[in-house]
């Protein structure tokens, strides 16, 4: 093939570096640590809550510590990894992740706890930019990229089910403190293959001075917008704390772009955002995920509560899920992606995903496995994965290289926010299906046994009405991928650009 490359404006020269591939494993890794800690954590926090004695109160906290932080400084942590260069952000965040893990698995109080998931939280925000945005700039060959792409978003999407597996295995036979102590390992093996494999690309950093005052506003804004959410979920969407943090969010996140529009060199360029491609992708990624979050959350509950599996039970349970996200992004996403334009496996991929939604919509309390949930499971993982591919890989495409930390921040925002929403929404809308459901039947339960099949009905009433919703939000998904995303084939081909002008795509062709 020909050495000529058609590239963007200050692209820089294709790298040949035979180590990218090697590269892609001990990035495939770091992303996969970063995944599975967002639910791993979840089956071992009753047995945490216990040994270290926090109330019942003071619990969500070890979702909410890191969420916070993780969500909070996600854009801060994209643009240190265009200041610093991506490999040095990777190496030091996987070391800080490493040692945050420690503080969580040696934790002899509650606050040591919190302080170690606000610890992982902060180096989650430097590590997961610096993965997306080193992919981003080491592979960009269309065909290439697609491998590569598919990989990672089988990892991204499947990570969060596997992490239930491993938190089950860990928690039942060994100890909760495994859940935290098994990041080590990852990190270090990742963090050694990095130094020595990863060759990053020259000329890609982003030297201008950091905007203080747009990481300040963006911290500030997001942490109340994730927090608002978060409080809601326990307190309720009237509590005069959610509805000030959601006012005081809108306030910062407002005052955050109309920062960005002004200064010289902004946190976030808003032509990172305004594009209609990447704008397109960071709106129905966050829909998604809205999704996705309230079916691991209503299936585990589903499973250990109705049908009273075990933690590794119910981990193995979504397996399913796990094959058919693995099959949707390495096989259809990376063979369709250099034939068909992004929309057309986006659209059609969430839609899948809601035909398996819409299957758990008909769950009752005697509902079989095999027939209803391993069928659902199988589409929406096989859905999801087709989808999540190309997005993560047109989410960093045609970015300038000193903006690729921060496009690959938003990414990563757009999921955080998606789950904060789809756990607070999704909960609240079930608790008060299921509170209606029991209050009109329970009158007609005369023995205890009965009282306790209507509160179990009850429960399973909740989660279908949640899961009506996540249909909903999956179909709106794929509209707006329909109607934002317009982007070609990634082949070199001219494409509409966000403005409506053409652009060439920087996609060079290396000789082989």
């Amino acid at each position: 093939m020909s050495e000529t490359a058609a590239k963007a404006p200050g692209a820089p020269a294709v790298s040949g570096d035979a180590n990218r591939w090697k590269a892609l494993v001990f990035i495939a890794l770091a992303q996969l640590m970063v995944v599975l800690d967002a639910t791993i954590v979840n089956i071992a926090l009753p047995s945490a809550q216990t040994d270290l004695g926090i109330s019942d109160g003071n619990r969500q906290w070890v979702v909410t510590a890191y969420a916070l932080a993780f969500g909070g400084l996600l854009l801060f942590g994209g643009r240190i990894a265009d200041l610093w260069g991506r490999k040095n952000a990777f190496v030091v965040g996987l070391i800080g992740f490493a040692g945050a893990s420690a503080l969580g698995g040696a934790a002899t109080n509650e606050a040591m706890m919190f302080g170690a998931r606000a610890l992982q939280g902060v180096f989650g925000a430097l590590l997961a930019p610096a993965a997306l945005s080193l992919l981003a700039v080491m592979f960009t060959d269309a065909k290439e990229r697609a491998k590569a792409f598919g990989i990672y978003g089988a990892i991204a999407g499947g990570g969060g089910a596997v992490g239930f597996i491993l938190g089950g295995v860990l928690t039942e036979y060994m100890d909760w403190r495994w859940t935290f102590f098994v990041n080590i390992p990852f990190a270090i093996v990742a963090a050694l293959g990095a130094y020595f494999v990863i060759r990053e690309p020259e000329g890609g950093r982003n030297r201008n001075p950091l905007d203080i005052p747009g990481v300040l506003l963006s911290t500030l804004g997001l942490v109340a917008l994730v927090y608002g959410f978060t409080r809601a979920e326990s307190d309720g969407w009237g509590d005069s704390v959610t509805v000030g943090m959601f006012v005081a969010s809108a306030v910062l996140l407002i005052a955050f772009v109309v920062t960005e529009a002004k200064v010289k060199a902004p946190l976030l360029p808003l032509r990172v955002v305004t594009d209609r491609n990447r704008g397109g992708i960071y709106l129905s990624l966050g829909i998604a995920i809205i999704a996705m979050f309230g079916t691991f959350l209503f299936l585990t509950y589903y499973l250990q509560i109705v049908k009273g599996y075990t933690p590794i039970k119910t981990g193995f349970a979504f397996m399913p899920m796990i094959v058919g996200m693995m099959v949707g992004s390495t096989q259809i996403g990376t063979r369709l992606m250099t034939r068909l334009p992004a929309r057309l496996l986006m659209g059609p991929g969430f839609l899948v995903a809601a035909v398996g939604m819409l299957l758990m919509t008909q769950l009752e309390i005697g509902s079989s496995y095999a027939s209803t949930i391993l069928p659902a499971m199988l589409l929406l993982g096989l859905g999801m994965g087709t989808a999540f591919m190309p997005a993560m890989s047109l989410a960093t495409l045609g970015v300038e290289p000193r903006d690729a930390g921060v496009a690959s921040a938003m990414v990563n925002t757009s999921q955080q926010v998606g789950g904060a929403i789809g756990t607070a929404l999704l909960n609240t809308i079930a608790a008060s299906a299921t509170t209606s459901y029991i209050k009109d039947h329970i009158g007609s339960a005369a023995s205890e046994s009965q009282q306790q099949l209507v509160a179990l009905e009850g429960q399973v009433h909740g989660y279908t009405n949640a899961i009506w919703f996540a249909v909903g939000m999956l179909v709106l998904a794929a509209a707006i991928v329909v109607t934002l995303v317009n982007a070609g084939r990634p082949d070199g081909t001219t494409v509409a650009s966000g403005e409506g002008a053409e652009e060439e795509l920087p996609v060079p062709v290396v000789a082989h």
